[in-house]
């Protein structure tokens, strides 16, 4: 696969054909590590976006971040190639957005510069390339933003030999499969 578009057309198909139990299993995996990590147990605020269509489940994730007494806000496409998070308080706050996928739909927007952010991805490499959905959301978000703590998760099946990388690609700081930690 020399391509991100042959990447992520592999990928999807990967993730069609993984069960629903599969994703809720490993996402269980994930979240545990995730919940492990000094940059979670430290951090006062989490930015994590609202899983949809088979990614890794991050309800966990936000749900101990609210019980440990930290913000937590998710993302929103607010503008043709910008994005921005808000603060949520309940899953309740979140509707169909962009693309189907769940978002804020009001609220306070969320300014912190040394957030725990969790990344999502359609596939990454052991360098910690990331493909992604292939707006650029999130690498611009982050090259506007540098100082988050960002750790990506993702399914094993979701880990490809190389993604092929950009001068705009910014790469997780780690990423957190339900086998192994990349650092």
């Amino acid at each position: 696969m020399d391509s991100k578009k042959e990447i992520r057309k592999y990928i999807f198909g990967r993730r069609k054909e993984t069960s629903v139990e599969e994703v809720e299993e490993n996402s269980r995996v994930i979240c545990e590590k995730i919940l492990a990590l000094p940059e979670f147990q430290q951090a006062d605020c989490v930015y994590a976006y609202a899983d949809y269509n088979k990614e890794v489940i991050t309800k966990g994730i936000i749900e101990a971040a609210w019980k440990a007494g930290k913000r937590v806000a998710v993302p929103k496409v607010t503008g043709a190639h910008e994005m921005k998070y808000y603060y949520i308080t309940s899953f309740d706050q979140l509707s169909p957005g962009y693309f189907q996928i769940p978002e804020p739909s009001e609220g306070e927007e969320a300014l912190e510069e040394t957030a725990f952010l969790v990344v999502p991805g359609v596939a990454f490499d052991i360098n910690r390339h990331r493909a992604g959905y292939g707006q650029g959301f999130y690498d611009r978000y982050l090259s506007q933003h540098p100082k988050h703590k960002t750790v990506a998760v993702a399914f094993e099946f979701q880990i490809v030999e190389e993604v092929p990388a950009e001068v705009t690609d910014i790469f997780p700081q780690k990423v957190v499969t339900e086998a192994r930690v990349i650092e």
